[in-house]
């Protein structure tokens, strides 16, 4: 077996996608070198201290811009020196500076079917098209938001009586499976970003990524 990559997670919030690779972290060979939060309080970094995982906190409250914000936040990632950048469930908008410099090493989850959705509320959106499908989306970060070259997408079906947190539950069990395995690939050196486009073992991915079927199970 190849030797561990770093990988940095940077959140704002529970940190539900964290625990899912810190649980399987030794089975997709990583090693989480460090967690970070611009939000004090996010649940994750309690999740990372209980696996002894090196946690810090940037604050953006605490940066007259994002650019300042966003060279602080470099600085911390860079610190841990990572082979890959996690963003899970981190709710700020990046600058080119910013992506620029981990291009090519730096993955997003987002919850739809991209290109659908970019942004917030996406079950609220999705339920109120009447859509019969939605799910997640691992990409890679690029300047555009939610635009990146797509990894790998899981759907879930839409059933009449879902809500908005019903389906939020449903996806996220989805992006349990999905995050963790496109890690494994970038980890395993198979999955690469070339001009602005996901490769897969040397194959170019589809745009959406490689597609995991609509079904009922968790």
């Amino acid at each position: 077996m190849k030797k561990p990559i770093n990988v940095v997670v940077v959140i704002s919030g529970s940190g539900s996608n964290l625990q899912a690779l810190i649980d399987q972290a030794a089975a997709i060979n990583i090693n989480i070198t460090g967690v970070i939060s611009n939000i004090a309080s996010a649940y994750g970094l309690t999740r990372a201290a209980q696996a002894n995982i090196p946690t810090q906190v940037v604050d953006h409250t605490q940066f007259s811009d994002r650019t300042t914000f966003d060279t602080a936040l470099m600085a911390a990632i860079d610190s841990y020196q990572p082979d890959l950048v996690v963003l899970a469930g981190f709710m700020r908008i990046l600058t080119p500076t910013f992506t620029k410099h981990y291009t090519g090493r730096m993955l997003n989850i987002h919850p739809s079917l991209l290109p659908k959705y970019r942004g917030l509320h996406t079950h609220k959106r999705a339920l109120e098209a009447g859509d019969k499908e939605h799910g997640a989306t691992v990409h890679f970060v690029t300047e555009e938001l939610d635009g990146g070259p797509n990894v790998i997408q899981a759907i879930v079906p839409v059933a009449g009586s879902d809500t908005e947190a019903s389906l939020m539950e449903k996806v996220q069990q989805k992006e349990h499976k999905i995050y963790p395995q496109a890690v494994a690939w970038f980890a395993e050196g198979n999955l690469k970003m070339e001009h602005n486009k996901a490769f897969l073992l040397g194959e170019m991915l589809p745009p959406t990524g490689k597609r995991l079927p609509n079904d009922n199970s968790k």
